[in-house]
Formats: structure tokens, sequence, C-alpha cells
């Protein structure tokens, strides 16, 4: 974690140097800019990788997101993860996005965990984006994201429990071809602390991800695309012990709707990774072997 930390900490500083002069504003709202000749919001092109655009000033947008974990080892094991949030640009370079968050668990015949299903709501959650470099006068665009929440379940299992998480993530794209091929690379780190209703048990887990995605505009307003994401899963708040690794790849879809709406889907599947003592091939103890998402947006 230190070295993470440190190497960070270095990139931010030079960013922040770099981005000292005004960044050029987006004109468009999100949907009608994806749809325009040689525009292009980056945020949702691709999936579960982000892109660094935050939207326009003075535009509100309302987006709802579901996220589906399919399969681990040694039963059925099936959740679905919603959000709604409305997103507010303050200025250029500042968002602030206030949201709740929604479940819904099917377990059947695995181990250490009782057969249910539960649903209902998750918590509550404040999504935060400074943009540090805009890609229309960057080589590249760069945007720091970090998301605090609480909740009411332990996201592994769907147990009741107390929770609170943070998310931060260094979202950067460039545009390989103007207004028709972007990439995005993301890094990120994750914090959990968890009490467990009833035995009052405490979880402490952290995790780390290196993430990256192409998306081309088959068309006006839309756009295909694939990521890879290599994720590790870490017992203790500071990446202490390793508990397992996975990679994923998948395909993306992303298409404006109107000129005030889109959608994306992305399907990622587990290719590669290993748990710790655990000899078989691929991580289903920690990770799922297949995630899903689909988000739509409308601004206004």
């Amino acid at each position: 974690m230190h070295a993470w930390t440190g190497t960070g900490t270095a990139i931010l500083a030079a960013c922040l140097a770099v981005a000292a002069s005004p960044a050029q504003a987006q004109t468009r709202p999100t949907a009608l800019e994806n749809a325009a000749p040689a525009g292009l919001d980056s945020e949702h092109l691709f999936g579960f990788v982000e892109g660094s655009d935050i939207g326009v000033p003075g535009e509100l947008e309302l987006e709802t997101e579901i996220t589906g974990r399919i399969g681990r080892r040694g039963g059925r094991f099936q959740a679905f993860d919603g959000g709604l949030v409305l997103k507010i640009p303050l200025d250029p370079s500042v968002r602030v996005a206030p949201g709740i968050g929604f479940h819904r668990y099917a377990v059947a015949g695995m181990p250490d965990l009782a057969d249910r299903r539960s649903g209902g709501l998750t918590g509550a959650f404040v999504e935060t984006r400074l943009r540090l470099l805009d890609r229309r006068e960057a080589p590249f665009g760069l945007t720091l994201n970090l998301v605090p929440s609480v909740g009411r379940i332990e996201a592994g299992s769907g147990l009741p429990a107390e929770s609170y998480g943070l998310d931060s993530a260094l979202l950067a794209d460039w545009e390989i071809v103007p207004g028709r091929l972007v990439a995005a690379v993301n890094l990120g780190l994750s914090l959990a602390a968890t009490r467990l209703d009833g035995s009052g048990e405490r979880l402490r887990g952290s995790g780390f991800e290196l993430a990256g995605a192409l998306a081309y505009e088959a068309r006006p307003g839309l756009f295909l695309g694939a990521e890879a994401r290599y994720a590790e899963a870490y017992e203790g708040l500071g990446l202490d012990r390793l508990a397992g690794r996975a990679v994923y790849v998948g395909p993306t879809l992303y298409t404006t709707l109107s000129p005030h709406a889109w959608l994306s889907l992305a399907w990622n599947v587990q290719v590669a990774g290993e748990a710790a003592d655990e000899p078989r091939p691929l991580d289903l103890t920690n990770f799922d072997r297949h995630q899903t998402r689909l988000r739509i947006g409308v601004s206004f």
C-alpha cells in the first residue's frame, strides 16, 4: 500500500501543477455531446471503466445503475447492487453526486451461508469528482474520484451489517482518434469496515484495481468497445494480507437514446485468478465468475 500511495501522491502533485490553468468545459449535455459530430463525453462510454469527464456546469443528471454479480464456488450466488444518483457539476472541474443504494441477493448451497433471498435499501453515498486535467487542453484527461458510503449490509454476503466504505480512483482517458476512438485507464483503491448484526463480528478489507478500456464510435451516438480489469482483494484496511486476485475481460456498449438520455451496458467474465491457499483455478471465493453493469442517465 505504501508504494502505491507514494506513487499516487507524486502523480497527483504533477497533475495539479500541470492543471494550474483553467480547464475548458464541455458545452453540451452528456447524451447530446456523444451524438454530435466530433463531440465526446467519455464518462460512461466503457462499462466498469470510466472516463474523466464530469458533465456541464448547470446540467443536472439523474442516473440509475444496476450491477450483477453471479457465480461463486460451492453453490448458487446471485447479487444485484443498484444505485440512484443525482450528479451536480459545480464548475468545470468539480462535481458532487449524492445517491442511495439498493440490493437483491439469492444464495443457495453456499458454504458458511444460509440459503436465502433478500433485498432492500443498502445505504447512501456521496461521489465527489475533481478534474485535474481536461483532455481538450492537455494530452489526456485525468480526474480524481472519491466515494464515501454507509450501508446496512455486508457486500460479499448480503448479511445485515453496519458498514462503512471508501472508494477512490484516478480516471484517465485520451482520444486516440478525436471524437471516434477513445481509451481509458483507471487505478482504484477501496476500503471497507463492517460489523455484522447479531454476532458483532468485525470485518475489514481493502482492494486494488487496475483497468483499461477502448471504445469506438460505430455510428453517431453508438460506441462499441472492450475492457480488461485486474483486481486484488486483501484482508485488513492497509492491503495487509492478499486474499485473492482476478482478471476480467468483456465487451461494452454505449448508446444515446435521445438528446438528453443515454444507456450503457457491460459484461465482464473472470478469465484468470487465484484465491489464497486455494489450488483450483480462478478466484470464486472473493470474486464473481460474471459481472454485468447497466446504466441509464437522463439530463435536465
